[in-house]
């Protein structure tokens, strides 16, 4: 009973390759769920491509990259943790020993505290953006950088927002860190033709870090799919599942299907609402679930199903048509980034 996450390797493999080829100085992101196949999975294939560092989005996820998977040595790059160091984080201080891991700071404070605690760490320093998240403002970089002292400055970090145009954003903040130190510039959510335009404003190394459009980016290479348990005729005003809700007049067969909330089945972030079709399919959304109508991410025969109920923590209670047959597999769309399957395997 499971859900698993199939992957045409050839292509995937494939769409990595060109993204790696295209873009020098790559910085595979690998952080979190591991965008759906796992970290472990992801550091084989950093591994597999020959590169040399990756990044983790916390210091408590260094050792999935490090550990063998499937019989595959663990990533043995650089890492570098993208979540800035703070106080009184032991994990954190930690990796602050390994001389291949790379520590974020944001903050001129931190980078005091960790240039007393441990000098010789190897760091990279933040900029703060229009995203208002982690950084230092420009005038603050001269600051930082004397009060990094015995540390070893990696490079300056500039994360953009993901829409709109930040090149004159990033090329103003890259040339106030260069004025304060020369190091290498990682940066991430530059257009290609942006990324290029920076390059070749700046005689440093520039680093793009890049996600999505390296693990996500060969559409149509992977499916979700998850296994029919049980079906079960029902008639019209029966009670079901936990919360008892009545079946209706167009509801004749109940079924139990593998993937709940422990995989990520419709589990979600809250929409951006950034265009008119994200908030009319929110509205819709919020009105069928609160006429008990919730539309589930499975679908057979090419159509959409409804739930019954709640998704639960590893099952599911759909109604499906009476084509639907005990061991038939559903097809299931996940957000990869919330995506938790109980097997990933590479066709």
């Amino acid at each position: 009973m499971s859900l698993v996450l199939h992957v045409d390797a050839g292509p995937w493999r494939a769409h990595q390759d060109l993204v790696v080829s295209g873009h020098q100085g790559i910085v595979p992101v690998a952080k979190g769920n591991g965008y759906g196949f796992g970290l472990g999975r992801l550091a084989a294939e950093a591994t597999r491509m020959g590169l040399d560092l990756m990044a983790v989005g916390t210091a408590e996820e260094v050792p999935a990259l490090r550990a063998a998977v499937a019989g595959q040595p663990g990533f043995q790059g650089d890492v570098v943790v993208l979540t800035p160091w703070r106080p009184d984080d032991p994990v954190a201080d930690q990796v602050l020993h390994d001389p291949q891991v790379i520590t974020t700071l944001s903050r001129v404070a931190d980078v005091a505290a960790v240039a007393r605690a441990h000098p010789g760490a190897r760091v990279i320093l933040e900029v703060l953006t229009s995203m208002s998240r982690y950084g230092m403002r420009p005038d603050e970089f001269a600051e930082a950088v004397a009060a990094a002292g015995p540390l070893e400055i990696v490079g300056w970090t500039i994360h953009l927002p993901m829409i709109g145009e930040h090149l004159g954003e990033a090329t103003d903040l890259a040339t106030a860190a260069l004025a304060a130190h020369r190091a290498p510039l990682w940066v991430s959510h530059l257009s290609a033709g942006d990324l290029d335009r920076f390059r070749r404003t700046f005689d440093v190394p520039v680093r793009p870090r890049i996600g999505t459009e390296l693990w996500l980016g060969a559409h149509g290479a992977m499916r979700y799919l998850a296994s029919v348990q049980d079906v079960h005729e029902v008639t019209a005003g029966q009670q079901v599942g936990y919360w008892q809700r009545r079946a209706g007049r167009r509801h004749h067969h109940l079924a139990v299907v593998s993937g709940g909330t422990a995989n990520g089945v419709a589990m979600q972030a809250p929409t951006a609402a950034a265009t008119l079709r994200q908030v009319v399919q929110t509205l819709a959304n919020g009105a069928m679930e609160a006429g008990r109508l919730a539309l589930s991410p499975y679908s057979a025969g090419g159509h959409k199903l409804l739930f019954a109920e709640p998704p639960h923590m590893q099952a599911s209670l759909l109604w499906v048509p009476s084509s639907v047959h005990v061991g038939d597999e559903l097809e299931v769309t996940m957000r990869a980034t919330t995506a938790t399957p109980d097997q990933v395997i590479l066709d």
